[in-house]
């Protein structure tokens, strides 16, 4: 069996790039926990009644509007 090499130290980061990434790593732990939720609904009930859902246009429309409005004004 032949030795590894031991790791290369690691770079620390700043505190405030540390946080942020801490932040990235909850928001999509989030998503994935919310995506795991619906396809386990899906799973346990089938899928949902195409009448009773909103099109994915509306949807898209929606999103891009959230977006727009967070976007700052340009001069």
């Amino acid at each position: 069996m032949s030795e590894q090499p031991a790791p290369a130290a690691r770079q620390q980061l700043e505190p405030d790039t540390a946080d942020g990434l801490r932040a990235y790593a909850a928001r999509t732990r989030e998503s994935a926990d919310q995506l795991a939720a619906v396809l386990e609904d899906i799973a346990t009930n089938g899928l949902p009644d195409p009448e009773q859902c909103t099109p994915w246009e509306e949807l898209r429309e929606a999103h891009l509007a959230r977006l727009a409005a967070q976007r700052p004004a340009v001069a």
